[in-house]
């Protein structure tokens, strides 16, 4: 069913944009994630983003014309699919911008008067110079966002550019940049704290503006004058404390050896309380590193350490202070507590969320089956020989399944309601344990790769996932996921599907284990593995097959070479 595109609200002041270019045209191929075109706002020119798949079957808007926030602009469906209904529709609304289909019908009444409800926002409230700073949706998925840290403090004077704050998303951790020139005058939530897409987060103006009138008119802001006085002396206690912690770090520095060439370092300062600015990136990059960031240059924002700030950092010759230790989750009765609670981040909640969907939703059945390894690592071992990179079992395993999914395609697809997915490529989830959860980065087209592309791709994308550098592109479009937990001894285990494939495999560790070679017990190394599957989609004899497939791959290694 084809989806009207709509001019999107990409500020909080916007009324309307001006499309600056298409990057897409009509009958062309859209893909979720792809840009359609950008946009000029009243803060600055932004990407249109897809969030369906589908054929560009309709544009409207010319380059260079303004079009009002909500207006249609675009009609995405099926090759060939028939919208001349939604196309009347769009050109009855004449002047006026064309309604979703869904509420077409309303009176005109209707229509009138949600023209007129701009109109009835507070008269007060159009007079205060400054702007709301919502929550942004900064991933297809992502509902709400946790303020990681606030990198500027009520009162400070910003520039459009600055980064404000540090936002957790389902994803990554990413950066909230200000699009105002002026002053901060209010942060609605604490570090630490989340709030839903599009609720406030900060208001920025002219100082001493009334922005009270702002949040009584704002819908996100206290429901009554009692709240909002709450809010200001929270916001007033944090002020209080920033105070403290400037006046006590004085002292603390006193007693404190600074290391070597720290003094070109953009280290503590008064206004952060003793702590050193780096992005949650850089501080992870860093720590992997073994970088003292005491001892790094920042190149950011008030001296803020980036990136590439570490990644071009090189050590002074004298001897550097040992790395601050990283910052691990609370351990319990370490204060004394008989427990200690910690918030969820935006990362865990998606996980529940989807695999607590994937488990209810779909009928799990599982399929354990053990596979002689003595081939497997001898193979290994005369191909580490001549490999630019060296090869893992997961690499292997990564491959025979590849290859045992282009003989199996039924097991390579996705129950999609009302119809079935037999994907026609072979794009492999590689799920990796990080340090909130768990990632899945895509092995793509991994049938047509060889063993050392595969191992490189899978080291490439393994870090970026930790480092939380990976891209949509890197995690999305799976077609079948691996789950291997043998690095870590476990023998067998079975495995959540990851929507929408059908189908994961758990793959456990390599034990010697007796078995019975030409009527003789002998020594053999065995390596379980469990097929979870969807029975919506996959049957107990195609999940067999699959498997045996598979097994013999392995067991005759130079089959998947061929």
């Amino acid at each position: 069913m084809a989806e009207i595109i709509k001019m999107p609200k990409m500020s909080d002041t916007m009324t309307e944009g001006v499309i600056a270019s298409w990057l897409k045209k009509v009958g062309d191929t859209v893909k979720s994630g792809d840009i359609l075109a950008e946009v000029e706002t009243d803060k600055a020119t932004m990407e249109l983003e897809s969030y369906e798949d589908g054929t560009l079957l309709y544009i409207g808007p010319k380059e260079k014309d303004s079009v009002p926030v909500d207006a249609v602009i675009a009609i995405l469906g099926k090759e060939g699919e028939d919208i001349s209904g939604l196309l009347s529709q769009i050109e009855g609304g004449a002047s006026t911008p064309a309604s979703d289909p869904k509420t077409e019908a309303q009176p005109a009444a209707s229509q009138s008067m949600a023209a007129e409800a701009p109109a009835k926002a507070p008269a007060k409230a159009a007079n205060v110079n400054a702007t709301v700073i919502r929550m942004p949706k900064m991933s297809d998925t992502m509902t709400e966002g946790t303020i990681a840290s606030w990198l500027k403090k009520v009162g400070d004077k910003i520039k459009s550019g600055d980064i404000l704050a540090e936002v957790e998303t389902d994803k990554a951790t990413m950066e909230l940049e200000n699009y105002e020139d002026g002053t901060l005058l209010y942060i609605g939530v604490e570090a630490g704290s989340s709030i839903p897409v599009d609720g406030i987060l900060a208001i920025v103006g002219e100082e001493g503006a009334d922005y009270q009138q702002l949040l009584q008119g704002g819908g996100d802001a206290p429901a009554s004058r009692q709240e909002a006085e709450v809010a200001d002396s929270r916001v007033e206690n944090a002020k209080t404390d920033t105070q403290i912690q400037a006046q006590a770090a004085p002292s603390a520095a006193q007693n404190t050896t600074v290391p070597a060439g720290a003094q070109s370092a953009p280290a503590a300062s008064a206004n952060t309380g003793g702590r050193i600015l780096a992005s949650p990136l850089a501080k992870k990059l860093a720590q992997d590193k073994g970088i003292d960031l005491s001892q790094v240059k920042g190149s950011g924002d008030n001296g803020r350490i980036v990136v590439k700030d570490v990644e071009s950092f090189v050590p002074s010759a004298q001897p550097a202070a040992a790395p601050a230790p990283a910052a691990a989750a609370p351990q319990p009765m370490l204060s004394g507590e008989p427990y200690t609670e910690v918030p969820v981040s935006q990362m865990r909640k998606v996980i529940a969320r989807r695999l607590s969907e994937s488990l209810f939703t779909a009928p799990h059945f599982f399929l354990t089956m053990e596979i002689d390894m003595d081939k497997a690592m001898e193979a290994r071992a005369s191909i580490n020989e001549v490999s630019p990179v060296k090869i893992s079992f997961n690499d292997l395993v990564i491959k025979a399944a590849a290859a045992a999914l282009k003989k199996h395609p039924a097991v390579n697809s996705s129950w999609l309601g009302d119809k079935i997915r037999y994907n026609n490529v072979v794009n492999i989830g590689v799920a990796v344990a990080v340090e909130e959860g768990l990632l899945v980065p895509v092995v793509r087209n991994a049938d047509l790769k060889t063993l050392s592309q595969i191992s490189g791709e899978v080291k490439e994308l393994g870090g970026k996932a930790k480092s939380k550098k990976l891209q949509p592109s890197e995690w999305e479009g799976s077609t079948f996921t691996i789950s291997n937990l043998g690095m870590f001894g476990i023998d067998e285990f079975t495995a959540i599907i990851n929507p929408p494939d059908a189908c994961i495999m758990a793959v456990g560790g390599i034990k010697q284990t007796p078995v019975v070679k030409n009527g003789q017990i002998q020594i053999g190394n065995i390596m379980k593995v469990t097929l979870s599957c969807d029975h919506r989609v996959v049957d107990g004899a195609v999940g067999s097959a699959f498997l045996q497939t598979f097994k013999s791959l392995l067991e005759n290694p130079v089959r998947i070479l061929v």
